[in-house]
């Protein structure tokens, strides 16, 4: 255990407080980020470089992706010529969450590094899977550059003297779990319907929305999960500042207990703006998602008393939000089974992918994309292979990385049921020293895909 999770295991808790997760999972995911050694990733846009100015100007600047979708530029051959090794330990958020027949949370492993966790430190948890040992700060890349990794903006106010202090990283597309969340609420309070067409006509420009389209909610929240569909998540954000639903949204958040999720600062002209407003931590996103697959009865309570139940969302509602998480295409970052056959990057978790996504010659095409989402080689041997499904969403920009979703395994398999979240500050900017260039393009570290298969290996022994 690092210098840092030694210190937590002696720090004089008051009564109810989080202590420190000590669970198999939680030292199996800290040896495991350990082993990884994410401070050997390379950088193209060294603090020093011009680059790295220019693109630190904002907190985060999502609309600098390619409209549409959570895929980066092609990396020109001046920036990997001129990329160094990390200058500091990234900032890398996971937790594993495992769960019992009927889903509900039994054990769990947080593990946080940065600058100041360089070994990474276990997160402590108390009987609800809740901290309050974590000062929370909202992620800025200027900072995180110039300062030590450190931050200055709180997201929950009364953590001064949390024995942790961490800015979290930036959670990118997957923020949509939030928006499908809220848009679900709205239909089960009979608000809107699924199949209700809603005209989005944004009243400011954006190139990270697009311009005018109209189709259904339905249609909307497909394509904004299975695709990551920029202009889509934008129409569901606006809807929701239509309705006025953004502020009862993050109200619900704080009332059953997950503080850091947070969808603020939207523009509701246009819905985007997705800047460091919002915040996912990897605990709390992994306890949502085990509301969204369903628990028997009394997930948690809430420090505010509160039963928490999957009853925040309807059973049709969470059947669908699980059915569109199971189509999600881009495969890869946990797992990788869209790149099945490429000898780079290496093979992540061993999930079984949609359908949906393989044509008649047995390789991946996402949403009919030629250009970025066209696959080399077939993959069926990686399909009959396969222990798991992962339902998940993928997020990718410059400054941030991220993947959250739920594994259960597939009939005849080592059983394993369990939640794995991960985000960190590692997106297209950061590139591996073993690097190779394949179509499509991979813009992340496969760092992740070994810890996906890392984890998944250890669940399925336990």
């Amino acid at each position: 255990m690092g210098g840092a999770a030694m210190l937590l295991a002696t720090v004089a808790q008051p009564a109810h407080a989080a202590e420190p997760d000590t669970s198999g999972v939680a030292r199996q995911l800290q040896k495991t980020i350990a082993s990884l050694k994410f401070g050997e990733v390379l950088d193209t846009e060294p603090p020093t470089s011009t680059q790295a100015a220019r693109s630190a100007s904002v907190d985060v600047d999502p609309e600098k992706k390619l409209a549409g979708r959570d895929r980066a530029p092609k990396l020109k051959a001046a920036a990997l010529a001129a990329a160094t090794q990390i200058h500091q330990q990234p900032n890398v958020d996971v937790t594993v969450l495992e769960l019992d027949s009927k889903g509900r949370p039994v054990s769990s492993g947080t593990v946080v590094t940065s600058p100041t966790y360089k070994d990474g430190v276990i997160v402590p948890v108390d009987q609800n899977f809740h901290t309050t040992a974590v000062r929370y700060r909202h992620w800025d890349t200027n900072l995180w550059n110039t300062n030590n990794g450190q931050g200055d903006t709180d997201v929950v106010p009364g953590r001064e003297n949390a024995p942790i202090d961490y800015m979290s990283p930036y959670p990118a597309s997957t923020l949509k779990l939030l928006v499908g969340f809220g848009i679900l609420q709205l239909v089960d309070n009979g608000t809107i319907k699924l199949d209700d067409t809603y005209a989005y006509q944004p009243t400011q420009a954006s190139d990270l929305c697009g311009t005018a389209t109209t189709d259904t909610v339905r249609n909307y929240f497909d394509r904004m999960i299975t695709v990551s569909d920029n202009g889509s998540a934008c129409a569901m954000i606006k809807l929701l500042n239509d309705k006025g639903a953004i502020d009862g949204l993050n109200q619900t958040f704080q009332d059953i207990g997950l503080e850091t999720l947070q969808l603020k600062g939207t523009n509701p002209a246009n819905g985007g703006n997705w800047t460091s407003g919002i915040n996912m931590s990897s605990l709390d996103t992994a306890k949502l998602l085990a509301l969204v697959n369903g628990v028997s009865g009394t997930a948690w309570t809430a420090p505010n008393g509160k039963a928490v139940t999957s009853d925040v969302l309807s059973a049709s509602s969470r059947e669908f939000f699980m059915k569109e998480l199971g189509d999600q295409g881009w495969n890869n970052v946990l797992s990788t089974t869209n790149y099945c056959g490429y000898t780079y990057p290496t093979a992540g978790m061993p999930q079984r992918i949609s359908q949906r996504w393989i044509g008649a010659d047995g390789t991946v095409t996402v949403n009919n994309d030629p250009t970025d989402g066209k696959y080399q080689y077939p993959v069926q041997p990686c399909q009959d292979a396969a222990q798991v499904t992962f339902a998940h969403k993928t997020g990718l920009s410059e400054n941030a990385v991220s993947d959250a979703g739920i594994v259960k395994s597939l009939p005849g398999k080592a059983n394993r049921r369990y939640i794995i979240t991960a985000f960190s500050n590692l997106g297209y900017r950061y590139i591996d020293p073993n690097r190779q260039e394949v179509q499509p393009s991979v813009n992340r570290t496969e760092k992740f895909a070994i810890l996906g298969r890392t984890m998944d290996t250890y669940e399925a022994q336990r």
